[in-house]
């Protein structure tokens, strides 16, 4: 495909073809005239401009979202290694952080992981380090000796390169796959996809985190506990055994009041915490005050391992 887009550019270039590409539709890198004149290209940083606050906001931002990018491309890569094996993401963030501390420090930019190179690794065979190795070893020798003929490639050649590689990380089947797991995997999916398509990576992100946030806080809503099960003691009240879930928080406030607001006068409450390992004080205060109204209404109510 790059080979195609150099032959077209050439094509328009020399007039064959009644079309044109301006400067800013093709890739443009410094073309070293030699060696010296390579190693010119590299500067020393300005310290000067630490103190300014425009400096600190700049790179915050770019920490976040490069760290994002090779987070969602390190799980990417993982996906597409055929030996299924999983990426230590902390030390990948480090590596990446000591990269970008030494691409600053001689005037380069900063550096993270993509998903298009590696996927290019794997789709050649790559299996070690040596292949990331070699692939830098590669982008150096073109830099210095053929930057004239990368100058000659469209981004539109590459433009085209990222959405294939975009295809088969987000093909059709997957987003089947994932509507087939239910609302609340495919929902935050779709709405992270359309949004990073929409805006940029790092709002698209930022939403796709607020819906998980949403669903994770239903979720633990609607599972803070469950009724083990109804039945009728001697004296015939009927009974209903609480079983409190391992984490009980504030958000299972509302969830609580309908359960206990929902026990019929004249009965019995099992509240069992056997299992609980952790139970917030709005949670407690909920269960003292419910066993003090029960006795308006007839209801006996027994706690078991219940730590307040």
């Amino acid at each position: 495909m790059v080979v195609l887009g150099i032959l077209f550019n050439l094509a328009y270039t020399n007039g064959i073809l009644p079309f044109s590409l301006n400067a800013k539709q093709i890739v443009s890198v410094p073309v070293p005239n030699s060696m010296s004149d390579f190693l010119g290209q590299f500067t020393l940083p300005d310290f000067s401009v630490l103190s300014n606050f425009e400096v600190w906001k700049i790179a915050i931002v770019i920490a976040i979202v490069a760290s994002l990018e090779t987070l969602l491309c390190v799980e990417a890569t993982d996906k597409l290694d055929p030996d299924k094996r999983v990426t230590p993401t902390n030390r990948e963030l480090k590596a990446q952080g000591l990269g970008n501390i030494v691409s600053g420090l001689i005037g380069g930019l900063p550096v993270t992981q993509v998903i298009v190179r590696s996927s290019a690794n794997i789709n050649f065979g790559g299996r070690t380090k040596l292949s990331a190795i070699l692939h830098g070893l590669f982008l150096l020798i073109s830099a210095i000796f053929i930057a004239s003929l990368l100058n000659l490639i469209p981004l539109a050649s590459l433009a085209a390169i990222l959405l294939m590689v975009g295809y088969k990380l987000a093909k059709p089947s997957l987003f089947k796959e994932m509507y087939k797991l239910g609302w609340e995997q495919f929902i935050p999916f779709t709405a992270t996809v359309v949004a990073i398509i929409a805006t940029d990576l790092l709002k698209g992100i930022t939403v796709g985190i607020l819906f998980g946030i949403f669903y994770t806080l239903r979720h633990s809503y609607r599972n803070s506990h469950y009724v083990k099960d109804i039945v009728s003691d001697e004296q015939g009240k009927t009974v209903h055994h609480l079983v409190l879930a391992q984490e009980v928080s504030f958000f299972n406030k509302a969830s609580l009041l309908n359960t206990f607001e929902s026990i019929p006068a004249n009965s019995k409450v099992i509240i069992d915490c056997t299992n609980s390992k952790s139970i917030a004080y709005d949670v407690i205060e909920i269960i003292k005050d419910f066993e003090l109204n029960a006795k308006t209404k007839s209801i006996e109510v027994e706690k078991i391992n219940f730590k307040p």
